[in-house]
């Protein structure tokens, strides 16, 4: 009974995970969103890979890298474009 109450819980965490990568993703132009949700999406993808070895959380984990990585570039290219334009 313990055991089928902790795998849930773990499972649930999987899903949590996937959850916060796709949130990450869809709203990586938002850097309060997708910075925070990413960053989760991995923690517990990482948790539940470890844990269980969950396939879902794997799916988590890369989303979560994919949506912080988004936000990472676009904030990065922004930044970029913005010194070209003072500098010319």
């Amino acid at each position: 009974m313990k055991e089928e109450i902790l795998e849930k819980s773990k499972s649930s965490m999987a899903v949590a995970s996937l959850t916060l990568g796709i949130i990450s993703i869809v709203f990586f132009t938002f850097w309060f969103i997708s910075l925070p949700t990413g960053i989760l999406a991995i923690i517990f993808g990482v948790k539940t890979i470890k844990k269980l070895g969950s396939k879902i959380g794997k799916a988590g984990l890369i989303t979560g890298i994919v949506g912080l990585s988004l936000c990472v570039f676009i904030y990065i290219f922004i930044i970029f474009i913005t010194m070209l334009s003072i500098v010319y």
